[in-house]
C-alpha cells in the first residue's frame, strides 16, 4: 500500500479510484478479521493522528481512537472550541503546526458551505494526509463501512436496489454528507440506488449527476422520488436517514414548516413489508 497511498488525503471517495477503494475494503476485511481473531496489527507504532473535532462525537471520535490503538499508534482527541481555533486561528496555520508533531490529521467539520472547504484548505498546507471524518458535503468513511457492510451480505452488489428514504427528525438539522456520500459510492459498485425525500430536502445537483455518471460508467443507476412507498417496494437495502434542507435553506432553525410536512415520512412495519422479503435495514446511528 506505501507506494499507492503515501501522503494521499481521503476526504472524499471521489478523489479515490474504484481499484484503490477496493484495496481499501481488502485491508479493512483483513484488519477486522485479525482484531476478531486477537491477532497483532501493530502498523502504525510510535504514529499520531490528530483527531479535530467541531461538534460532538460518539461513533466516529471513539472507533478512530480504538482503531488507532488497535493499529498500535496514538490518537489524540482535539476539541476545537479549546484550541487557538476558536480565537481566529486559520485552517491552514493549524495543518502546518499539527503536521510537524505528528503524522495524520483527522477533522470533522459539518458546517454548511465551511467544512469541507476547512478541510480543502487543510490538505492545501498540511505534510500529513488529512482524513474527513464527516463535513457539511462528504463523510466517506461512513460510505465505506456501509459498502463494506452491505458485500459481507452480498458479496456481488450488481442490481441491488438500495434506497436511500428521507426520515422524520427533530433533534438537529443533520448535514446532508451520508446520503451524499452514498448516492456517489454505491452506483460505483452497480447498484441500483433509489434515493426518497420531500419536495424541499433536495441534495445538490451537481451530486446527482456526478451519481448518474457513477452509475453509467459501472453498471448501476439512480432514481429519485418523492414516493417513499415506491422507495422501499422491491428494496433489498432501506437505508432512512434524516438530514436538512440545506440546499434550499441555509438557515440553522431545526423545526419549520417544511419539517412538519414531512412527519409521515417514518419507517414503518407495513413499508418495510413492501421490500423484498430478506430486505436488511442500515442506519447510521443515532436513531
Amino acid at each position: 500500500m506505501k507506494p499507492l497511498f503515501k501522503g494521499k488525503h481521503f476526504i472524499t471517495l471521489e478523489d479515490w479510484k474504484k481499484s484503490e477503494i477496493d484495496v481499501l475494503l481488502e485491508t479493512a476485511k483483513q484488519l477486522k478479521h485479525d482484531f476478531l481473531h486477537n491477532q497483532p496489527t501493530a502498523y502504525l507504532t510510535n504514529k499520531v493522528a490528530f483527531l479535530m473535532f467541531f461538534e460532538q462525537s460518539t461513533r466516529t471520535r471513539n472507533s478512530m481512537e480504538a482503531g488507532i490503538a488497535q493499529l498500535g499508534g496514538t490518537g489524540i482527541f482535539l476539541d476545537t472550541s479549546k484550541m487557538q481555533i476558536a480565537h481566529g486561528e486559520s485552517a491552514k496555520d493549524t495543518a502546518k503546526i499539527l503536521s510537524s508533531y505528528g503524522h495524520g490529521i483527522a477533522c470533522r467539520n459539518c458546517f454548511w458551505e465551511v467544512g469541507n472547504k476547512y478541510l480543502r484548505e487543510m490538505a492545501e498546507n498540511a505534510s500529513v494526509p488529512i482524513m474527513n471524518l464527516q463535513c457539511d458535503l462528504y463523510h466517506p468513511m461512513q460510505g465505506l463501512a456501509d459498502l463494506m457492510t452491505i458485500q459481507e451480505v452480498w458479496p456481488d452488489t450488481r442490481r441491488l436496489k438500495v434506497s436511500i428514504i428521507w426520515a422524520y427528525a427533530t433533534t438537529h438539522k443533520k448535514p446532508i454528507s451520508v446520503p451524499l456520500t452514498q448516492i456517489l459510492l454505491f452506483p460505483r459498485y452497480g447498484m441500483d440506488v433509489t434515493i426518497a425525500y420531500p419536495e424541499g430536502y433536495d441534495l445538490p445537483e451537481w451530486a446527482f449527476q456526478k451519481a448518474r455518471q457513477n452509475a453509467l460508467e459501472n453498471g448501476g443507476s439512480l432514481t429519485i422520488t418523492h414516493d417513499q412507498e415506491a422507495a422501499y417496494r422491491d428494496a433489498d437495502v432501506v437505508i432512512p436517514k434524516n438530514w436538512g434542507s440545506w440546499v434550499n435553506n441555509p438557515s440553522s432553525d431545526v423545526i419549520d414548516e417544511l419539517l412538519e410536512r414531512g412527519k409521515t415520512w417514518k419507517c414503518t412495519t407495513q413499508r418495510m413489508a413492501l421490500a423484498k422479503p430478506g430486505v436488511k435495514y442500515m442506519h447510521a446511528l443515532p436513531a
